[in-house]
């Protein structure tokens, strides 16, 4: 019996390497962290397809030395103005809603100035969305159905695969309509060229038959 060579994988264990590779490549996303002046307001938008969970954790902090606490409000809406998560004097929290339709979100921080206070200096704000696979809380599905290790990691890959599966196929749905689209404005400037082109046909006509009429009239030409 052949024994395996040092140094390389077994014949059962290159799927499970591969698996691994791909996993450790596909991290968590790091969270976003940015200064908000005082009385700024600073939005973040992003593209998410229809039926996703969406969660997010947030942190608003005053900088050091500074007297009075953060004050902030935080608003997240979609393009159509529909408020879907809103906090006032927000310092610290969590947020959870699915998406209905592919939209763009927005997420907009404001900074509120306390009263009798001279110019509030910048905040620390701290922001952590996660959306789709990133949404979900494997640990929590692993405890229900009493999953391994492996078979959380499986779970995670197979819907990693799913969304990647439907960006590629929505890519694709787009770029069918951007084609016709395209196919579409094409024909319509090939009609339009067309009518140019017989209306200055017409009215060189016009002219040559107006010009011939008004040289007869002044006995210039026969």
């Amino acid at each position: 019996m052949p024994l395996p060579l040092p140094g390389r994988p077994r014949l059962g264990q290159a799927p499970l390497l591969a698996l691994l590779l791909l996993l450790a490549l596909v991290g968590p996303a790091r969270p976003i962290s940015f200064q908000l002046p005082g009385k700024a307001r600073k939005c973040l938008r992003e593209e998410i397809h229809r039926d996703t969970l969406v969660t997010g954790e947030y942190e608003i902090g005053a900088p050091p030395g500074s007297s009075t606490g953060p004050s902030a409000n935080l608003k997240i809406t979609d393009s159509a103005g529909h408020i879907l998560y809103a906090k006032e004097d927000a310092t610290k929290g969590k947020f959870a809603f699915t998406t209905e339709d592919y939209d763009m979100f927005e997420a907009c921080f404001e900074s509120k100035l306390p009263v009798g206070t001279g110019r509030m200096p910048d905040q620390l704000v701290i922001l952590d969305m996660k959306h789709g696979v990133e949404a979900k809380n494997y640990e929590e599905i692993a405890k229900v159905e009493k999953l391994k290790p492996l078979e959380v990691e499986l779970r995670r890959l197979e819907d990693l695969s799913e969304s990647i599966v439907n960006d590629f196929a929505y890519m694709k749905k787009r770029e069918e309509e951007m084609r016709d689209t395209n196919e579409s404005t094409n024909t319509r400037v090939l009609y339009f060229s067309i009518f140019s082109m017989c209306c200055l046909i017409g009215l060189a006509t016009w002219q040559v038959f107006y010009l011939r009429r008004f040289f007869k009239a002044k006995k210039l030409i026969e």
